[in-house]
């Protein structure tokens, strides 16, 4: 039942009685015991960089309260939790509401005989770790609900959310907020020519590009199927312009390798600023900035304000040293 590789088990206590009762059976299963003989070494030992695999914590253990031990331990642990088990003669109320609050999960009698304690270890043990792959898999579960599954980035339903959240923050705070939608410009050609799992590559590289240019606070996700929104804290529409500026450059005039071609993509950008508004209304006017970028050609970008200086013409996006090897489209 214990890996070889495991940290060791903590045994705290200094009854040599129960000692002797407990530490052959776990070292006969394949682990080690590190015995902490009062309170203060325990505490060192719960809260150490390297967390045991189990802690039996004896409740007549000197030096320092149980339950000071135990917040210790979980405050400590924080999401990497381990299993704690409580010795003791007698189950009060107490121990019993840690019980049912997950702050201990198992109390043990000190009477029980030396062959029953493999067994309830081994239990222990196995319900912690089925408890924990049971996380593990609704935290997989959740992840999944939030993002893409191609791309790995929030998916439209967890930006709308985020989105919400983030102008909440920038009016409270009174600082800007600016949404940037790019769109892929003809992509269905790219589709027809290079097929569905070529291009599904280059959506995965294009992620993989725009997040390294991107701030850490910055939130990407793919709003459809060759369109994406970049939610800006702290930015202005003419910042956000300029980051579409880089992204034109750092993103797109470099072309990708992708099913043995060197395809050369172009987007159209569309950027609004939030100033504390609705983010349905900015949301929309970042599509109506997007809309107008599509209609003035391939590698524009238009801001919603229609100022002068926060707009850009497009530029060629054909390389003139470009050779037949380099699609373009």
């Amino acid at each position: 039942m214990f890996a070889e590789n495991q940290p060791p088990i903590l045994l705290a206590s200094n009854d040599p009685d129960l000692v002797q009762a407990i530490q052959p059976v776990v070292t006969a299963s394949g682990s080690n015991v590190d015995v902490a003989l009062t309170g203060e070494a325990t505490l060192a030992a719960l809260t150490a960089p390297r967390r045991p695999a189990l802690a039996l914590l004896d409740a007549l253990l000197p030096g320092i309260d149980i339950g000071q031990l135990l917040a210790a331990a979980r405050s400590a642990a924080g999401g990497h939790r381990y299993p704690i088990v409580l010795i003791s003669d007698t189950v009060s109320e107490d121990w019993r509401a840690r019980l049912s609050e997950g702050v201990l999960d198992d109390l043990i009698p000190r009477n029980i005989t030396d062959i029953h304690w493999r067994p309830r270890l081994d239990q222990v043990l196995r319900t912690y770790h089925l408890m924990r792959e049971l996380c593990e898999l609704r935290e997989r579960a959740e992840l999944c609900s939030q993002v893409d599954p191609l791309t790995r980035v929030f998916n439209r339903g967890t930006l709308l959310s985020m989105l919400f959240r983030e102008t909440d923050r920038a009016q409270r705070m009174n600082t800007s907020l600016s949404l940037l939608l790019l769109d892929i410009y003809d992509f269905g050609h790219w589709n027809s020519s290079l097929g569905t799992d070529a291009c599904d590559e280059l959506l995965c590289h294009i992620v993989e590009r725009v997040s390294r240019i991107l701030r850490s606070y910055d939130l990407l996700g793919r709003s459809g199927k060759d369109e994406f929104l970049v939610i800006l804290p702290g930015c202005s529409s003419v910042d956000a312009v300029l980051l579409a500026e880089r992204l034109r450059m750092e993103v797109f005039a470099v072309p990708f390798d992708v099913a043995g071609e060197s395809v050369r993509l172009s987007a159209c950008f569309g950027v609004a600023s939030s100033e504390g508004r609705s983010p349905v209304v900015v949301l929309r006017e970042s599509e109506v900035a997007l809309a107008h970028a599509k209609q003035a050609g391939p590698e524009s970008i238009r801001c919603f304000s229609n100022c002068r200086q926060a707009s850009s013409e497009p530029i060629a996006f054909l390389s003139p040293t470009a050779g037949d090897e380099l699609l373009a489209w």
